[in-house]
Order: structure tokens, then sequence, then C-alpha cells
């Protein structure tokens, strides 16, 4: 069943995340094209179940029966209401663990699992993780359980067979094949999308199950459709095992996730952000801001740097800083290449542990349309606004009092109430320090750029004249 939650994420698409199988890892060469899928079917089909959840919601009835003057109703007492939800799910382990996906089982009051030999257990919370939509379920152990086991979803190339198995619409045992359609898709469900794309029709049901390759291994978690019906099309995702099994991994050993965390706020660079730090290019993740206390900190990464490689891999984006900063373990020592000012260099520095709440999401600058002035009217900061901007008392900056419609300003994003901290990576303390990086700016045929301050949250805004 699909979580109405992820129906708001994007115009026809319909989420719902299915759960990967646990073992070792067997690496993926090249898949031979099978006859059919019957072997993998027969062999993987009894690991795969259908699981329920009932959850019971407290409503408050206020009619009142006046032919029945003594009915509890008109006490006011609550009247349960009844929820179920269905899905897919699959085990990991002959002890009993079963995975599927958090919006299935979140905040539900029964768990039952349903096998193809239509036997039901009742099932315990493990644990779960909204952020991926990954749960982690406990059965009491059958004879002979078929568990599944990992596949390497990096090996994984786009044309590649994948075969989905799981229970659409309750039919359970169902299995659909299609190919790896695409990978690394980010269909803006979260910060740490990464999926899979397959062609493998999925559907309403479906969340929860396996997707396989034609070894019979897990190589993702079908999560997600883009449909206008709740129907498959032939567009779906999955979590790739890589991440899945990490997730589930820590669920089963401590019941809870530990994710990576450096202490930014990281910004996508767009074309006149790059200009106007003077880049060929707009690859890389720009630091808006930098946690006081935090690694980042601790290692010398500076508002303004651009971090291009974390360790051996390519920063292309904010969104590839963020995945593989989250994927690492607390306390992994890693090296990160940055640009500053023009001028390359490497920063090591130690994993540190997100919370929940310590999430930096993108903050992106539109690009300019048109306009020779500026279009900003400047002020210094009140004082008595201070603690309402988020300020410290020792802040200093120029304050945005009217930003002109259809002015660079306008057009590039600033906002009333917004603290502009500087103007070409120089301080400013008063209007005409702004006025005087503009026209610099103009002459130079170069964009402006501003590091802002946002009720508390800095990023960089760069404005240029048509």
């Amino acid at each position: 069943m699909l979580p109405d939650s992820r129906n708001r994420l994007a115009a026809g698409l319909v989420a719902g995340i299915l759960m990967l199988s646990a073992g070792a890892v067997v690496p993926v060469t090249a898949q031979e094209a099978p006859n059919d899928f019957t072997a993998i079917a027969r062999q993987k089909i009894p690991a795969v179940v259908a699981v329920t959840t009932r959850q019971f919601i407290e409503d408050q009835t206020t009619s009142r029966d006046f032919f029945s003057p003594f009915d509890s109703r008109e006490l006011g007492e609550v009247q349960p209401q009844v929820r179920e939800a269905l899905g897919s799910g699959f085990v990991i382990s002959a002890d009993g663990y079963i995975v599927t996906n958090n919006h299935v089982v979140a905040d539900a009051s029964e768990i039952h699992v349903v096998f193809t030999d239509k036997e039901t257990s009742s099932a315990r919370l493990v644990g779960r993780d909204p952020a991926t939509d990954i749960a982690v379920l406990k059965v009491d152990p059958r004879p002979d359980m078929t568990a599944t086991v990992w596949g390497d979803s990096d090996a994984v190339q786009p044309g590649a067979w994948t075969i989905a198995i799981g229970s659409p619409f309750g039919l359970g045992g169902t299995v659909t094949v299609g190919v790896l359609s695409a990978r690394s898709r980010d269909i803006q469900a979260g910060p740490y999308d990464d999926f899979l794309q397959t062609d493998a029709s999925i559907n309403q049901g479906n969340s929860g199950g396996p997707l396989f390759n034609t070894r019979g291994e897990v190589i993702g978690v079908n999560t997600a459709i883009v449909s206008q019906s709740g129907g498959s099309i032939g567009i779906g995702f999955a979590v790739p095992s890589r991440t899945a099994r990490t997730v589930v991994d820590q669920l089963i050993r401590t019941g809870r996730i530990e994710r990576g965390f450096i202490g930014v706020r990281l910004q996508e660079i767009t074309p006149v952000i790059a200009e106007a730090l003077g880049m060929p290019g707009s690859k890389g993740a720009l630091i808006a801001s930098v946690d006081p206390g935090s690694p980042a900190e601790q290692a010398g990464i500076r508002s303004g740097d651009v971090i291009t490689r974390f360790n051996d891999k390519d920063i292309r984006s904010a969104h590839d800083l963020t995945l593989a900063v989250t994927n690492q373990k607390p306390g992994t020592k890693v090296t990160l290449t940055s640009n500053r000012g023009g001028s390359t260099q490497e920063v090591a520095l130690t994993i540190g542990q997100r919370n929940d709440d310590e999430i930096r999401t993108s903050a992106v600058a539109p690009v300019p349309e048109s306009g020779d002035r500026l279009g900003l009217s400047l002020s210094p900061i009140p004082e008595e606004a201070r603690p309402q901007l988020g300020l410290q008392p020792d802040s200093t900056g120029v304050f945005v009092q009217e930003v002109a419609p259809d002015s660079p300003a306008a057009d590039n994003g600033l906002q009333p109430g917004d603290v502009i901290v500087s103007a070409n990576d120089q301080n400013v303390t008063q209007p005409s320090d702004v006025e005087e990086q503009w026209t610099k700016s103009r002459q130079q045929n170069r964009p402006l750029l501003f590091r802002i301050n946002r009720q508390g949250q800095f990023l960089f805004v760069a404005v240029a004249r048509s």
C-alpha cells in the first residue's frame, strides 16, 4: 500500500518502498539472459511474504441520539476506528528477520505476515527508518525457513534483467520482470534519494518486496512508482541494496540508524554563482555555512568553499555530498577536496553522527533575468529586530528593507528581511559597501556574490545584470 505522504512528492508520483534480503554479498558480473525465470521464482517466492497491519484510531463522536439519551456516544465516549494496510516483505535470515517498508508498519497496532503456504504469524517491529522508508520485523522461526541473499547494486548496469516479487493488491507470490532502466535517480522524496529505476511492473501492495537480479540476489527495494492512477506504467524505483543493507544491519544490531555528519549547510552551484566564484563549471557542492564546533569547522572548512571530491569520488552536486557523508559510519576518517578562491586543497576530517534534525538541504538561487540596477532598499540592522532575524548581538551586515519588483535582486531571490553579510567575499557594514561592490561587479562584467542570513540560515545568492 502506497503512503499518502509520498503522493505529495511530485505530480503523478506514488511512493511505497519495498525491502531487500540479507546474507553474504556476491559480486555481480555480466548477467546471462535465461530462457525463463521459473527457477528464480520457484526458489525465491517462499522467502517473500505479505505484510498486513491494523491501526486503531480513536475518534471522538459528537453526534447525539435523541431516542437513546443514555447512549454512550452522548457522553463523548471514544469510538475506535480500524485502519488496515497491506504491503510486502521478505525474509533476510532463517532466524525470522523480515524487511518491509516503514510506511507499511508505521503507527501499526498489530502486524502480521502471511507466508506463501497461507500460514500467518504475528510480527514484532525491530526498528524502522523513515528517511529511507525501511523497517525490520521479527517472527518466530519456521522449520526450513527460506531466506534471500544480498546482491551488489553497484555492479548492475542499465539494461540488466530485474525481477520483482511481491503481493500487489493482496495477490501474493506475484512475479514481474523488466530491466534496470537507470541508476542514481533523485525523485525528490528526501535527502537520501539514490534510487534504481526499473520497468518491472510494481503496483500498490508491492511495498516492501525485493528486486532481484538473474542470480536471485536482492539488488534493490522497490520503493516508488510514477503513476496517474496508482497502477504501474513501467516507471518504478528501488532503494539500492548498498543503502538498504546498511540500514537493515543497523536496525537489527541496535534498533536505530547512525548517519554521518560534518556540520554544513549545502547549496547547489548555479551557472551565475560559478561565474561569481571564478569556477569553470557548476559541478561541486557549495558550503553555505558551517556549524560551530562541527567536524567541518574543526577541519578548517569555511563558508564559500566548494567541495569537488569525497575520498576518491567526484562530487557533482550538493546531493552527491549529502549521500557520501551520510553513508559513512561516524568516526570514519575521510579526505575532502575543495576549491577556495580558485585554489585546490585537501582536507582530512573525522565523520560525526547526524541527528534527525541535522539534515541539511540545498538552497538554490534562481538564474538572473534582466536589469542593470540592483533594486534593493538597505539600512543598518534594526537592533530591536535582531532576535526575530536570528542574529547574534555582535552580528554585522545590512538589512534588506525592500526589493524592487523585476530587479536583479528580486529575480535572484533576495527578500525583504534578509541580512546581507558579505558581498564578493567582503564584509559589509553599511549600505554603501553593497553599492560599491555592485559597481565593481558591473565594471568587471561579473556577477555579485552575496552571502546572506535568512532567519538564522546562511546561503549564497549571485546577482548579475542582464
